[in-house]
């Protein structure tokens, strides 16, 4: 079964006939949507369906994977997954997938990372890479400068380091939106070997993120609010927001605020405070150098197979 097989099955499960204004007598011998169902909402035959998932379409239209999103229900996110999801499986006729390149910030980007000192910042890459850090963010999460370069990935850090992970008051929230971020970069990138290599070594280590991978769920989440008890800081309800980085391919700038003058914002100045005589200093010629916030080349970037 392909990517695009798994993930309409998956998609088709999540949706109750209930939900989409179907009648809902007689035994359902498994959740969701029944093939027929679906095929008669998206205006095509059964057996298309049942071949569709089975990987046996030489070719879908982008009109017929449409009107299956709208069947299913997607946002606009899960839909432009399907669609990445068909374009790898030979199914549509549209773009194929891309083909990673090096990681490389700009010059621009590490000066604006310099002197953002009142909130956390980081720049993150493909699989949620940490290229780059403010030193309030250091502080907040952890001293990205004492791991390794393939240590330096957020959705790592969230699931196998006991330190970052207990930073979250509602962790199991936070890292099923990781794995739906992630999911959402495969869908770019599905032969990209350090992707594989860092979905290998967390499904392998923690049981969650093994059950989520397989939900297929996907998510471009642009912002949020995300609640953190710090040992330092107390506990900090901050709202992020997730921007791309024009000009550069795959990069975007991770911001923490909080309200103006809540208990939060409070915390964030005294974690300020102390960040600037605890942590050392960024260099001032570049926010991202190899030494304090890398970006580590392709090589370098890998997740500890």
């Amino acid at each position: 079964m392909t990517e695009l097989g798994e993930y309409l099955r998956a998609c088709r499960a999540r949706v109750s006939a209930e939900q989409v204004g179907l009648p809902t007598s007689g035994h359902r011998r498994v959740p969701g949507l029944r093939r027929e169902e679906l095929a008669s909402l998206a205006g095509v035959s059964v057996d298309y369906i049942m071949r569709l998932e089975q990987g046996r379409v030489k070719s879908a239209s982008p009109a017929i994977l449409t009107a299956l999103a709208r069947a299913l229900e997607l946002r606009p996110d899960e839909e432009e997954y399907l669609l990445r999801c068909a374009a790898e499986s030979g199914v549509s006729s549209g773009a194929t997938s891309a083909t990673p390149r090096n990681q490389q910030m700009s010059q621009a980007t590490q000066a604006l990372l310099g002197n953002m000192v009142n909130v956390p910042a980081l720049v993150l890459g493909r699989r949620m890479d940490i290229l780059a850090w403010n030193s309030l963010s250091a502080a907040l999460f952890t001293d990205y400068s004492k791991l390794p370069a393939k240590r330096r990935n957020h959705i790592w850090l969230t699931f196998l380091d006991p330190d970052v992970r207990g930073l979250y008051a509602d962790w199991e929230t936070v890292a099923q939106e990781c794995v739906a971020y992630l999911r959402m970069d495969a869908g770019r990138y599905p032969n990209d070997p350090e992707l594989a290599r860092l979905v290998g070594e967390l499904s392998v280590k923690d049981p969650d993120f093994r059950r989520w991978w397989s939900d297929h769920r996907v998510r471009a989440q642009r912002h949020g609010r995300k609640v953190f008890v710090h040992a330092i800081a107390g506990e900090l309800s901050l709202d992020f927001q997730v921007l791309d980085v024009r000009g550069s391919t795959d990069q975007s700038l991770l911001v923490y605020t909080a309200e103006p003058h809540s208990p939060s914002a409070q915390a964030l100045t005294f974690l300020a405070g102390w960040a600037a005589t605890e942590l050392p200093a960024l260099p001032t010629e570049a926010a991202g150098s190899p030494r304090r916030g890398a970006m580590p080349s392709e090589g370098e970037s890998r997740h500890g197979a």
